[in-house]
């Protein structure tokens, strides 16, 4: 690979700007030097290069056919190499400023709240808004650094890490389970209290999957509600079956105030959780320090997945 001297990328950089801003004086003012040194640096170019790039009249600058092409090419590489400035500068610099996100509310309270102290002590000179909704915000528009989001993600413009994949199971209290008894096959949910929510994929029919085998159930739910905290409340006192995703009731399982029905059943409905960042290949040192925070919560497994193998449940019957 041919080595590169300083004054070869100020005569790269002497072109671009001349191309940019349609003049040597106006380039040299751009990159605060004399017009005789910036003419001078592109004359060295075309001869090192043995081509015509610029051609100059009295009145006017224009770019060749081969100067419009290596003007392409130089722009990339210049873009490159000022993009690693940014970013070097940014990993030196500890995370500050405010770091805007966008969380989904009950995720929030249960595995990024309870650490969010600690992340900040880290981080002194950070400052954090909070916005807690379970809509997908546009992260351009709206302004914010990242997101945390559960479920497809649709917007391709978007960089995205993946944090952990999940099942959706059905629970209920073991108070419920006592006086109605343990359903043993999906077709007994008919004869159970079930609870829904109208705007879940799996609502009204309940998909499920049990190894090779596939069960639709139609429910005919006891409460039907767009609030999955209250319906898990109303699961907890004792109101009936609902499913619901791992990561809302493993702390319950752990704990053992919620237990599986039908255990070797699931849900047909696999999600995953991501975190998104706005696209563009710099990352601020802020953004960045809170997504490696949070990925360590997610490795070597999910908080939930942790909770339920640390202490013995009940697995239901």
């Amino acid at each position: 690979m041919q080595e590169r001297s300083g004054g070869e990328l100020q005569q790269i950089e002497a072109f671009a700007a001349v191309a940019e801003h349609g003049g040597f004086a106006a380039a040299a003012r751009a990159l605060g030097r004399d017009a005789s040194v910036v003419s001078r640096r592109i004359d060295a170019l075309e001869a090192r290069l043995g081509v015509r790039l610029l051609s100059r009249t009295t009145r006017r600058v224009a770019l060749t056919e081969v100067g419009r092409i290596y003007l392409q090419r130089v722009q990339a590489i210049l873009g490159e190499l000022s993009a690693a400035d940014v970013e070097a500068a940014e990993a030196a610099a500890a995370p500050q400023g405010l770091l805007r996100l966008a969380l989904p509310a009950a995720f929030a309270q249960r595995w990024i709240a309870p650490w969010l102290s600690q992340f900040l002590a880290d981080y002194p000179k950070l400052r954090l808004e909070l916005s807690h909704t379970d809509r997908f915000v546009d992260l351009i528009a709206d302004g914010f650094d990242a997101a945390v989001r559960i479920g497809e993600l649709a917007d391709s413009r978007l960089v995205a890490r993946r944090l952990a994949g999940f099942e959706t199971l059905l629970c209920a209290a073991p108070a419920y389970l006592q006086r109605r008894g343990h359903p043993q096959r999906p077709d007994d949910l008919q004869r159970h209290a079930c609870l829904g929510m109208p705007k879940a994929r799996f609502w009204p029919e309940w998909k499920l999957v049990g190894g090779r085998q596939r069960s639709v159930q139609r429910i005919d739910a006891a409460i039907v509600s767009d609030d999955g905290e209250g319906l898990l409340a109303a699961c907890i006192g004792g109101a009936g079956i609902v499913p619901a995703p791992e990561w809302l009731i493993g702390r319950e399982l752990a704990q053992g105030t919620l237990v599986r029905v039908l255990p070797q059943w699931r849900m047909d409905y696999d999600g995953a959780i991501h975190v998104v960042l706005p696209p563009g290949r710099l990352v601020p040192a802020k953004t960045r320090a809170f997504v490696d925070r949070l990925a360590r919560e997610f490795d070597p497994q999910p908080p939930w997945l942790r909770e339920v193998t640390a202490r013995p449940r009940s697995r239901g019957r």
